[in-house]
């Protein structure tokens, strides 16, 4: 892959011209760091500026992460997504105290045994916070590096993201490794977009990329279809009482794990209340909504009901809006709900 030898200086000179300016990157603790790549997995770096700084402000050290309690943690996350992300950054945050005396490790290998940490996080990691040259693989990167050097490989199979890994670890600049991999990751983020055509008239590698000279930058890189997603159609049950809403929590495994909810079953109906103990005063349709999770998506319906009964069904609470903005973590799979249940909810 001659095309990687001639790409680091250009791409370098364009990173510090053009890199947007990220509190992580300003400041670029290794906690820092670790917090950003995991908040990152997924989701856009717009979406997470304001979750990153309101989670530091709350939680500015390993040794914070690591003590709080994990329902105000679910609630800190809340609205992310991929909830085991938050879950993985407590232990490895114990497993920090634990094993390495508190003090973050500093070698690949041992970021690399920490919870939650794969090849791409723990080379992001040791890279930019220590310096260390090593590749930090990602989607962005492989997008960027296939179209570069015109590599046809499937970017979903191993081989594939081995042999772009290693062709990175030969021909990174060892002086500036971690500025190296965010530029990478700046470009593919910024320039050479995985969705519509890509910027090339502002990419340092214009001049040798592959991609654009040969006009491939619609067919690279080469990735497997995924599999159609399974759909579930989901009735959601709001039920509210004296200005409360009724919540359940999720099974302790599985999807949106701990996570609170307002109860819903697989195409159930209003006779569902009656199995639960519950009887409405009145019953209404309370809208749809869907969301879409990585292998399946729910397609739902609400039922709303008033009920005069305070009793519910053990392990369900009653929440007041308060409790909803600050005490119970509910996914962001709900939302289309969130403006009726405000509005029917009292502080």
């Amino acid at each position: 892959m001659k095309e990687l030898e001639i790409l680091p200086i250009p791409l370098i000179q364009w990173y510090h011209e053009n890199a947007r300016v990220l509190p992580w990157r300003s400041d670029p603790t290794p906690y820092h760091v670790w917090l950003s790549e995991i908040m990152l997995q997924q989701t856009r770096v717009a979406a997470v500026l304001d979750y990153y700084r309101r989670f530091l402000a709350e939680l500015p050290t390993v040794a914070d992460l690591a003590a709080v309690e994990e329902e105000r943690l679910m609630k800190l996350w809340q609205g992310l997504g991929y909830y085991n992300r938050a879950r993985n950054l407590q232990k490895a945050a114990r497993q920090v105290m634990e094993n390495f005396g508190g003090v973050f490790p500093g070698t690949y290998e041992e970021i690399l045994s920490l919870s939650g940490v794969g090849d791409y996080t723990a080379g992001a990691i040791a890279s930019i916070a220590f310096g260390i040259p090593v590749p930090a693989v990602d989607g962005n990167v492989l997008r960027v590096v296939c179209r570069i050097t015109g590599d046809q490989g499937d970017i979903t199979r191993p081989d594939t993201k081995n042999r772009i890994r290693n062709a990175l670890l030969d021909t990174m600049p060892r002086e500036f490794p971690g500025d190296y991999n965010q530029a990478l990751m700046e470009l593919g983020a910024t320039v050479c977009l995985p969705n519509g055509a890509p910027l090339c008239e502002k990419c340092p590698a214009q001049e040798f990329c592959v991609a654009r000279l040969t006009e491939q930058t619609d067919r690279l890189p080469v990735k497997a279809p995924k599999k159609a997603r399974r759909v579930e159609k989901r009735t959601v049950f709001l039920l509210f009482h004296e200005g409360k809403v009724a919540l359940r929590q999720r099974p302790s495994k599985g999807l949106l794990a701990g996570l609170w909810e307002y109860p819903n079953e697989v195409e159930a109906d209003a006779g569902m209340l009656a199995r639960w103990g519950i009887s409405p005063l009145c019953l209404d349709h309370g809208g749809t909504g869907k969301h879409i999770f990585t292998h399946i998506e729910w397609h739902m319906t609400a039922l709303t009901a008033d009920t005069a009964d305070e009793r519910l069904p053990d392990g369900w609470v009653w929440a007041d809006r308060r409790d909803l903005q600050e005490r119970y973590a509910l996914p962001n799979a709900f939302q289309s709900f969130t403006g009726l249940v405000l509005a029917r909810t009292e502080e």
